[in-house]
């Protein structure tokens, strides 16, 4: 696979992955906060549902006491003592000692005119005869008044109960201290943007809430008519979104409404939001840290085993090759060889010729001997050749013996000392001291290092340097020859066919092109592997490396 196979490779196998760790992540996070939010919603909801029934039965009992209180009055005491003004004002007193919830108290007749009255207010000469609080308490008996401004010119509420004696009918008023129980009303709220107040049927307010004057938007849901229990909504407007609670008060035609900032009730769950969404986040962030690891990790095991399969790969073709070149050097060194013996033959027949006859007499007898020296050379040549390459078809079985490979490399290298020193080239030695000894054919070992050091020397030319190192492998218990030159290296063209038969970069004459293919197939035979490692410009590096113990390798 290619490296851009492996890159999308990688990609499909993170994308995969995060599908399949992310979406489940998100789902999940979305889920239990979509939960958690709807039972936090109710819980909110059912609170404030529990707190409004709450305050309505203060509020009622609140109205519920005024009543009973003004009512005792009116019945303990005779119309003789209520039509008293200091005795009005006496009773008055003595009710502010414990409450100041009343600010005053009339007595009125059947016309509507105060017979006595005790307060603050110049009220003493009024008659409320045409007012419509005055006609409902004639008819009721007891009531409360929605708030009005009546005489006095601003906005008061009063309770009024109405008493038979002597024949006749008195009403007995008390106005109750607005500011008393707009605190009573207020102090329902919750939080520090929360609100409490009443309204009437109409939708006017009853109280004065404690921001201000507020819009019927936010409890017109819960206008019209009465419903028992508590109700609750949500209003949202440019400036505020807010829960609003309404509940109908069972002494009053009033709702009272109570109005909670949301961000405040909900501040809890947006808290819950902000660290769920971190968790969400850092578990994203984790997995796809981790995702990108396992990928580039899965990525590199991927390349590592397609060049291990390349290079085995590499090595069955060169295998293959070789065998199948083996059996046709084998076939042309045999029909190549008859012919050579006969040239040999008749040149030699022809050198005998050229001495007993008078053939030296002609002028061409020099230019004849060095004919046939020609034809004896290259007849030894060729025949040279011929039997390199019977050599190569040839499976000769290796004798093995304990060898100490640096003992070889010695006694190798001895054989090219002059040619080494005439071309002024440092042979650098590297050799590890604790190597140990190995099973393998000494002879042929030697064939493939003359080969080496042959190549490194004529790549080099002159002036030069060549390094032979050697180590030992403990994970794949192989001894290793390293043989460096900084001769030009090879290009990749000629990388690629460096172990074909009969591939030579040397000048015509200079070689045969079968000796690495050789040293290939030696190495393989003995259980070894041969490598190569070379650049432009930078030299190059051959690599044997040879087991401890012989194993011959199966063909």
């Amino acid at each position: 696979m290619s490296v851009f196979g492996l890159k999308d490779l990688g990609t499909k196998i993170a994308i995969t992955a995060l599908g399949f760790s992310l979406i489940p992540l998100i789902v999940l996070g979305a889920t239990m906060y979509s939960m958690f939010a709807s039972a936090y919603h109710t819980k909110v909801r059912s609170n404030l549902m529990t707190l409004a029934e709450n305050k309505r039965q203060g509020i009622d009992l609140f109205l519920r006491e005024q009543v009973s209180q003004l009512r005792t009055l009116a019945y303990a005491h005779s119309i003789e003592d209520l039509s008293s003004q200091e005795k009005l004002e006496q009773i008055l007193s003595t009710m502010q000692l414990s409450s100041r919830t009343f600010i005053d108290l009339g007595l009125i007749n059947e016309e509507g005119v105060h017979v006595s009255y005790s307060g603050p207010y110049n009220l003493s000469e009024v008659n409320y005869k045409n007012e419509e609080w005055f006609n409902q308490v004639m008819v009721r008996k007891i009531y409360v008044s929605d708030v009005f401004e009546g005489f006095r010119g601003f906005p008061h509420m009063i309770i009024a109960v109405k008493k038979q004696e002597r024949g006749k009918v008195w009403i007995l008023r008390a106005t109750i201290d607005s500011d008393i129980f707009d605190s009573l009303v207020r102090w329902l709220q919750l939080g520090d943007l929360g609100d409490a107040y009443l309204v009437n049927r109409n939708g006017e307010l009853q109280t004065k809430p404690r921001f201000g004057n507020k819009s019927q938007e936010i409890y017109a849901a819960f206008l019209g008519s009465p419903f028992s229990g508590a109700k609750v909504a949500e209003f949202e407007s440019e400036r505020k979104k807010v829960f609003v609670g309404g509940i109908w008060l069972e002494q009053k035609n009033w709702l009272l409404v109570i109005e909670e900032d949301m961000r405040g009730e909900l501040q809890p769950l947006f808290e819950t939001q902000t660290a769920t969404w971190a968790v969400v986040g850092g578990g994203i962030i984790f997995i796809i840290v981790g995702t990108l690891m396992i990928t580039r990790m899965i990525v590199a095991q991927q390349e590592r085993s397609e060049r291990e399969q390349a290079q085995l790969n590499e090595e069955l073709i060169q295998s293959s090759k070789m065998a199948a070149l083996g059996k046709l050097a084998a076939g042309v060194a045999h029909e190549v060889n008859n012919p050579l013996a006969v040239i040999r033959e008749k040149a030699g027949w022809m050198r005998d010729l050229l001495e007993e006859e008078d053939v030296k007499a002609s002028p061409n007898f020099q230019e004849f001997g060095d004919a046939v020296d020609k034809i004896e050379h290259h007849v030894e040549r060729a025949g040279q050749v011929v039997h390199r390459m019977l050599g190569f078809a040839r499976r000769m079985e290796p004798v093995c013996n304990d060898l100490y490979i640096n003992d070889v490399l010695k006694q190798t290298s001895a054989f090219l000392d002059n040619e080494i020193r005439f071309r002024n080239i440092q042979l650098v030695w590297n050799l590890a001291q604790d190597l140990p000894t190995i099973q393998s054919d000494a002879a042929q070992i030697q064939q493939v290092l003359l080969n080496l050091l042959n190549n490194a020397i004529d790549a080099i030319g002159r002036n030069g340097n060549i390094t032979v190192s050697t180590g030992y492998d403990d994970e794949s218990d192989m001894v290793r020859i390293s043989i460096r030159d900084d001769g030009p290296g090879m290009d990749k063209e000629v990388q690629r066919r460096i172990f074909d038969p009969f591939f030579t970069t040397k000048r015509v004459g200079e070689g045969t092109g079968l000796g690495l293919s050789i040293s290939y197939s030696i190495i393989n035979k003995l259980g070894g592997i041969i490598r190569f490692d070379s650049e432009v410009g930078h030299g190059t590096e051959f690599t044997i490396l040879l087991p401890v113990k012989h194993h011959d390798r199966k063909e």
